[in-house]
């Protein structure tokens, strides 16, 4: 069983890459893999019932995302994973916005849920929009909350990691979470996150 890289280890790398090293970047993933494809797993399993995961496919999509930014300054292990977290939500969000499209007589899309691996009902397929739809709208006018959310929910961060990565304190976070996801809870009725 692998252990979680330190925060320093991590840190030295993302350091690293920061500054254009792209050995260093490729060092990092398999420091995070396990990590990232825990989160990955978990997060999306408690989503809702049914889903048919391949959690690698989703990890490797979203790293490969993380490695193409080029102009990211990693400042460090919970800045890492917030940044994939958004990764993995565009993933998805793209995805379902994809097999609805061709659902509907779209184009069909060049890369699919089947060929990440995941299986979605129309329901859930809704409920997964529904979600990033009522992102965007707590966005427009709690941005802090909308992220606190996005690091929570999809990328498994503590409230220690998310107050590191948006500079205010623990306690701070929990509070905007536990207002988040009473809005959330609100917007959401009769879905599968309500």
């Amino acid at each position: 069983m692998s252990h979680p890289p330190s925060a320093d280890q991590l840190t030295e790398l993302l350091s690293d890459a920061s500054g254009g090293n792209v050995e260093a970047l490729n060092r990092c993933f398999p420091l995070v893999y396990d990590e990232l494809r825990k989160l990955a797993h978990s997060r999306l399993r408690a989503e809702s019932d049914g889903h048919t995961l391949n959690t690698t496919a989703l990890v490797h999509e979203a790293y490969l995302r993380l490695v193409d930014q080029t102009r990211v300054q990693w400042q460090g292990r919970a800045h890492f994973f917030a940044i994939a977290s958004r990764a993995m939500r565009r993933i998805l969000i793209n995805h379902a916005e994809m097999r609805r499209a061709a659902k509907r007589g779209g184009a069909a899309p060049h890369e699919s849920f089947d060929e990440l691996g995941i299986s979605l009902d129309d329901n859930q397929l809704d409920d997964l929009l529904a979600l990033d739809q009522a992102l965007v709208r707590l966005k427009a006018f709690n941005e802090r909350g909308a992220d606190v959310v996005e690091y929570r929910f999809f990328g498994g961060l503590t409230y220690e990691e998310i107050a590191e990565v948006m500079g205010t304190s623990a306690v701070t976070v929990r509070r905007t979470w536990a207002v988040s996801k009473s809005w959330l809870h609100r917007e959401l009725q009769g879905s599968a996150f309500a």
